[in-house]
C-alpha cells in the first residue's frame, strides 16, 4: 500500500512519510483499546501510515484482517513489526518466526516488515541465502532494527551482519532506531556514519538519562543530538514515532508530534538521498 504524496518540487526529494510505531501509545493502553482503535486514531491526527506491533495484538486472527480494512480504506501505508528474533542463540535461521511474520504482513497488507537478528553468528552465514529466498518468494521487503541488546544492536553487531549479507549479494534495509543506541552504550552519530547506506526506516525516539536507565522521551525533551543523526540518514525514507504519545486530549497530542515531525522532515527534503 501507498500513501498519497504531493509531487516534489523540481530538484528536491520529498519529505519522508511520518508513520507511528503502535506502541507509542503504551502497551497496557494499546491491549485495551486495540490497534485498531489506535490507527484509526493516528490516520484522524494526519500520519500517514502506522507499524503495527506482533506483541500488542491480543487475538491476531481477528485484529489483523480488521486492521488491514481500515488502512486499505484510509489509502495508508503499514509496516509489521514481529517482536521474534531472526536467528536463534544457536544461530539457526527462525524459519518459524519468519513464516509468522510473512503470514501476518500478508495479512495485513504490509510490504515491509521489521525483525531483528538475535542471535546471528558465523554459524548463521550459510542461511542468509534461504533467507533472501524467501523473502523474494514472499515479495516482502525485510528491515533490520538495532535493538537494545549487546547482541543485536551494536555497531559491531550489525556491521557484521551487513557486511556478510552484502558480501553475498544480498541487500537487506535497516531499520534505524536512533535511541536504542544509548541503551547499548554506543553514539547514534557513528552508528549513522556507519550505517546510513543500509537504512530505508528510521524509528523517531527521544531519549533522556534517569539514575539507572535510560527512557524514550519526545524528541523535544531529548538529550541526544537527534537533528544531527536525522541530518545523517538518507533524506527519503519513512519516519516512525516511536516515543510516549500521551495526554488528556490524545488526538492534539499526536497530531502535533505529526505535524512538528513533518516540520522537521519538510526542512530537511532538499537534501540529497544516499544511493543504495
Amino acid at each position: 500500500m501507498r500513501t498519497r504524496e504531493a509531487g516534489p518540487a523540481a530538484g528536491t526529494e520529498p519529505a519522508p512519510p511520518i508513520l507511528i510505531s503502535l506502541s507509542a501509545f503504551g502497551a497496557a493502553e494499546v491491549r485495551r483499546h486495540g490497534q485498531l482503535w489506535f490507527t484509526q486514531l493516528s490516520h484522524a491526527a494526519g500520519a500517514d501510515g502506522v507499524e503495527v506491533r506482533s506483541e500488542l495484538l491480543v487475538d491476531a486472527a481477528t485484529e489483523l484482517p480488521a486492521l488491514a480494512q481500515a488502512i486499505h480504506a484510509a489509502n495508508k501505508s503499514v509496516v509489521y513489526s514481529s517482536a521474534r528474533y531472526l536467528w536463534s542463540a544457536d544461530g539457526m535461521l527462525d524459519c518459524a518466526a519468519l513464516e509468522r511474520a510473512l503470514a501476518a504482513a500478508h495479512t495485513l497488507g504490509a510490504a515491509r516488515v521489521k525483525m531483528a537478528i538475535g542471535g546471528f553468528g558465523p554459524a548463521s552465514h550459510g542461511t542468509l541465502s534461504a533467507l533472501q529466498d524467501r523473502l523474494h518468494a514472499a515479495q516482502t521487503e525485510l528491515v533490520i532494527e538495532n535493538d537494545q541488546t549487546p547482541g543485536a544492536g551494536t555497531l559491531a553487531a550489525l556491521q557484521d551482519f551487513f557486511d556478510r549479507a552484502n558480501a553475498q549479494g544480498i541487500f537487506l534495509g535497516m531499520t534505524f532506531d536512533m535511541g536504542n543506541w544509548h541503551w547499548t552504550g554506543e553514539c547514534p552519530l557513528q552508528a549513522a556514519a556507519a550505517l546510513a547506506p543500509q537504512v530505508r526506516y528510521v524509528h523517531c525516539k527521544g531519549v533522556q538519562r534517569q539514575p539507572q536507565r535510560w527512557v524514550a522521551v519526545p524528541l523535544a525533551e531529548s538529550s541526544a543530538p537527534w537533528r544531527a543523526v536525522l541530518r545523517a540518514l538518507p533524506a527519503d525514507v519513512p519516519w516512525a514515532i516511536e516515543y510516549p504519545l500521551t495526554g488528556d486530549d490524545l488526538m492534539a497530542v499526536t497530531r502535533q508530534e505529526v505535524d512538528q515531525l513533518r516540520t522537521v522532515a519538510a526542512g530537511m527534503a532538499g537534501r540529497n538521498p544516499i544511493p543504495a
